[in-house]
């Protein structure tokens, strides 16, 4: 059975699409910015962080309610939130000594939506 997933996985043709090819080397981002977009996801790879999102989603919070919600200390909350706002995921407003956090804008609900969408997607 492994004989014949192995065989299907494999390329074994050896002439090379250069139409193909070209139009996708024609079409791909820069190089810095395909690794800036990788940076971008590997925010998404922390569950503190994907549920600090999913808090911020239904309303603004500050980092007090964000700690006892998830029931984690609120530096480990500050620590994620700044790695959040570096990405800009997050942004902070001041009302006297709170800081209320938000999502930055609605493209981080949709991606998070399509993320969701495509691991339900069976």
């Amino acid at each position: 059975m492994s004989d014949v997933k192995e065989s299907i996985e494999r390329c074994n043709c050896n002439v090379i699409h250069e139409d193909v090819v070209e139009k996708v080397k024609r079409e791909m981002p820069e190089e810095e910015l395909l690794y800036d977009l990788a940076e971008f996801f590997k925010v998404f790879g922390d569950s503190t962080r994907i549920k600090i999102l999913y808090a911020l989603f239904s309303a603004e919070m500050c980092v007090c309610d964000i700690a006892v919600l998830l029931g984690i200390s609120q530096s480990a909350i500050s620590h994620q939130l700044r790695v959040l706002k570096q990405a800009r995921l997050v942004k902070y407003r001041k009302d006297g000594k709170v800081v209320y956090y938000s999502l930055d804008d609605d493209h981080v609900k949709k991606i998070f939506d399509q993320g969701l969408l495509h691991i339900q997607h069976g």
